[in-house]
């Protein structure tokens, strides 16, 4: 039989991949188990792609010992972790071993919400996937992160605000149902900062799973998912498949039917994934959302039989998947998913012997046939001699990839298989002693009509997703100060702004484009020329809102947490010169309109409390959360500067707009950090809509660095993901307003 130069380059030690990967009876010794997701190759393929003399080639004998090491491994860690398997064959989870398609999809996107109709629209965000790439087999929708924090609502009081509540999350869930895509949302255990739940979180989120009828959970940040929450799941009678964002213990394996593949940086061999070998119907999905090119992760994928995250929508920056990519999860996904059952096989041999540099192949046998994966890790076209199989008569071969028969070289017991496999490509091979079944007949058809035009004909091109800014119309100039107005001279001046954003970094595409920019990005400096203005001394308060109310009789189309602490129409007594809150910028738009005004542009807010000397907050320099720690440089009490932060897990009600007079900034406007954040500008793209909040607020959740961070200082600015008014209402998040000046 030929043997490859890759494959069978390597003797370089298989006595290191023993010390790494010992045989089961190895006595006294016990078993060191390698770290990490990825499982050791063969050493003598850890060269890269080019050969260095010194190193000594792979034997025939190589890929025997490895795969033999490889099982005996696998037994024995499964003994010493006492496995049960079970969970695999509970009908309700079987879905999982055939999700291979799984998107993090953001609330927030577009083309899942439309926020003009009101409506979610399940149909065209599964129409635009399965255009582009052919869909997708489950969706993992989040709700939660980045905006989480922001109040003290906890995660599920969040997603609870979501278009329609609970009967809405029902009806989404089951839109998504209905096109046979399967649904996962996400658990925040670092959430303990928010309201209570009050009751275990297990017990919460097998609750509410049963009740919008979704079929998973994803643990974000979580080193596997804890048993307690598939038990919870188990005794409301709604299993649910639980899928930890980082590999579990192997133990977990038994009740963590899914996980993430987190495996950057990647090497040229393709390495096999830890959790499909100890049990290969557990299901990974690998993720790197930031990754601009996908062939590595999609290569890996179809490598070990598993998925892909097809992460598109990062927290509201959009890293797109290009034309080539999306073809090659499409052809990638349609294999897959046609021979499902096959990746469930425990007689799987990855690293099968091929006779090319650079192509990679795993073995896939059921029954008396045998399907491969094969990608091509190099950046050239291989057609020719690929690989040999044992032959016996009446075998037949099958390029699955292209939808063509193969015929082989025969000669004695050995068959040898030639095809194509194209630069950084894939393909894959049947194996059949019958005539393959009708379903395999599709596949094969379906392939060789899909395969026609070569992935190098895709633009490989990525392209950021450009965005603008929502139209604030002027209003009618005046020349005298209205009502609890100041007025705020213009001239030039140097804005320098960045976002806060946990995530990002200064990618091409974070936070926001102003107009004078041709792409979104973290740090902002440009010289604006202000026209005059008036600001609003404080900001609109709950007895300046119910007069608009009455005069008007405004009522939200979406009206869910619409002045959410008001009882009867009203505000609570006490709160008249409390900030309004719970009000969504479609909410603060109308007040101004009504009262004759509009919402600032965020250079003028910001103008507004700095002026032309770069003070970092509206009073000066003095950091009053500094002087609390006994720093600063405060001359004053700073309690007359801005409230004293609120750190419990119930939010406290906002001070009065009158309640810190030190605090004014250079023009006398009041309250404009530490009390309630403020509404400014809205910047919108193809997939997401993001509000520009100034200010910072009173509440501060605490316990972890994943909540939505305050921006106290004049040079910073927070971006509130929006997807509706109910979601986007928030107790911190109020408003103030400007009138044009002549």
């Amino acid at each position: 039989m030929k043997h490859s130069f890759r494959t069978m380059a390597c003797t370089a030690g298989l006595s290191l991949l023993t010390a790494l990967i010992p045989h089961a009876n190895a006595q006294g010794l016990g078993l060191r188990v390698p770290p990490g997701q990825l499982l050791p190759t063969p050493p003598c393929l850890d060269f890269g792609p080019i050969f260095r003399p010194g190193r000594e080639a792979c034997t025939p004998n190589t890929h025997r010992d490895w795969l033999a090491d490889m099982r005996a491994w696998r037994t024995e860690r499964r003994i010493r972790i006492g496995y049960d398997g079970s969970r695999y064959t509970i009908p309700e989870l079987q879905w999982a071993q055939r999700s291979f398609i799984q998107p993090q999809m953001m609330v927030h996107d577009r083309y899942f919400y439309d926020p003009v109709a009101n409506k979610y629209t399940v149909d065209r965000y599964l129409d635009d996937l399965e255009k582009r790439y052919g869909g997708i087999d489950a969706v993992l929708v989040w709700p939660v992160y980045p905006n989480v924090g922001i109040d003290d609502r906890n995660q599920h009081d969040i997603t609870h605000t979501m278009p329609g509540g609970i009967e809405g999350l029902k009806q989404m869930v089951a839109d998504f149902h209905k096109r046979g895509v399967k649904v996962l949302f996400p658990m925040m255990m670092w959430d303990e900062g928010t309201n209570d739940p009050g009751k275990d979180w297990p017990t919460a989120i097998a609750e509410f799973m049963k009740e919008i009828d979704a079929d998973g959970i994803n643990g974000d940040t979580q080193d596997g998912v804890p048993m307690a929450f598939s038990l919870a799941a188990e005794k409301v009678g709604h299993p649910l498949a639980f899928e930890p964002e980082n590999g579990p213990a192997d133990e977990g394996l038994a009740w963590n039917v899914l996980t993430w593949g987190q495996y950057a940086p990647y090497v040229f061999t393709p390495a096999v994934d830890r959790y499909r070998w100890l049990d290969p119907r557990h299901q990974v999905n690998i993720q790197g959302r930031w990754d601009r090119d996908k062939t590595n992760a999609l290569q890996y994928a179809f490598f070990n039989g598993e998925g892909w995250e097809s992460w598109e929508n990062v927290w509201g920056i959009w890293n797109g998947i290009t034309p080539r990519d999306g073809e090659a999860t499409r052809r990638v996904a349609t294999i897959e998913r046609a021979v499902a059952p096959y990746f469930a096989s425990e007689g799987w041999e990855p690293l099968y012997p091929t006779l090319r540099y650079g192509i990679f192949a795993s073995r896939w046998p059921l029954a008396d046939q045998n399907v491969w994966t094969i990608v091509n890790r190099g950046e050239y076209n291989i057609d020719g001699d690929q690989m040999t199989v044992a032959y016996k008569q009446g075998m037949r071969y099958f390029d699955l990839y292209h939808g063509a028969e193969i015929k082989p070289m025969i000669k004695g017991d050995v068959a040898t298989l030639s095809f194509s496999v194209e630069a950084h490509g894939f393909g894959s091979v049947y194996a059949t002693s019958v005539d393959p079944d009708p379903k395999m007949k599709e596949l094969m058809a379906k392939m060789k009509t899909m395969t026609s035009k070569p992935l190098a004909d895709y633009s490989s091109e990525w392209k950021a997703l450009p965005q603008h800014i929502v139209e604030i119309a002027p209003t009618t100039a005046t020349s005298s100060a209205p009502e609890n107005m100041v007025r705020v001279e213009g001239g030039e001046y140097l804005f320098k702004v960045q976002g806060i954003e946990i995530e990002g970094s200064n990618d091409v595409g974070a936070d926001v484009q102003y107009p004078w920019e041709d792409s979104a990005r973290r740090f902002h400096e440009h010289t604006v020329d202000i026209k005059p203005f008036f600001m609003d001394k404080y900001n609109v308060t709950n007895a300046d809102f119910k007069k608009f109310l009455d005069a008007t009789h405004y009522k939200p189309k979406d009206s869910l947490n619409f002045l959410k602490d008001w009882k009867k129409g009203t505000y609570p007594d006490g709160w008249a010169n409390k900030p309004v809150t719970w009000v969504s910028i479609q909410d603060a738009r109308e007040y101004a309109k009504w009262a004759g005004k509009r919402l600032p542009h965020e250079w003028e807010w910001q103008y507004a409390s700095q002026g032309n000397d770069g003070r970092a907050y509206p009073w000066g320099n003095c950091d009053w959360l500094g002087a609390s720690r006994g720093g600063g440089n405060c001359p004053v009490d700073t309690s007359t500067l801005a409230p004293t932060p609120d750190k419990g897990r119930t939010m406290l009600a906002a001070s009065d707009v009158a309640a810190h007079p030190a605090g004014a900034s250079p023009f006398g406007v009041m309250d404009m950090v530490g009390n309630v954040w403020q509404w400014t500008d809205e910047y919108v793209d193809d997939h997401t809509a993001g509000g520009i909040v100034r200010g910072g607020s009173h509440y501060q959740a605490q316990g972890s660095i994943w909540y939505f961070p305050e921006a106290y200082k004049n040079d910073q600015h927070g971006k509130l993901l929006l997807m509706a008014p109910s979601y986007d209402r928030s107790g911190a998040l109020g408003f103030r307003c400007v009138k044009d000046a002549k």
